[in-house]
């Protein structure tokens, strides 16, 4: 019994240990894995909602990378830039979605190389 409350005593007392962190190369290698699945989707896919949805997880990774950087140089610099990404990602969204559905609308179609008949 007193083993056991010297050992709590003891614990008790000791400094709180600082939290492992994830290292900045961890975080790089996930970005660069979205960045890298983003593009593949946009340069294999033929279906335009699958590309604008590959654009966002290309969009998604350099916010990664821009938060990432700004977490461990102490600076809200990222924050900052990954807002404006953010409001242009949705500005994006929207402007795609829209083509996407004047495209299904002409068509009954949604493929990237149906693209060139909403010229006229």
């Amino acid at each position: 019994m007193t083993h056991t409350l010297i050992t709590l005593a003891a614990a008790a007392a000791a400094p709180p240990q600082a939290a492992p962190t994830i290292p900045l190369s961890w975080y790089l290698y996930v970005a660069l894995a979205l960045f890298a699945i983003g593009a593949l989707g946009v340069l294999i896919r033929r279906n335009a909602l699958t590309v604008l949805m590959s654009i966002e997880i290309m969009l998604n990774a350099v916010n990664l990378t821009f938060l990432a950087f700004a977490r461990f140089h102490g600076d809200m610099g990222g924050h900052l830039v990954t807002f404006f990404v953010i409001a242009v990602a949705a500005a994006e969204a929207a402007v795609g979605l829209a083509l996407v559905m004047s495209l299904f609308r002409h068509n009954k179609a949604v493929h990237v190389d149906a693209m060139t008949a909403l010229r006229n």
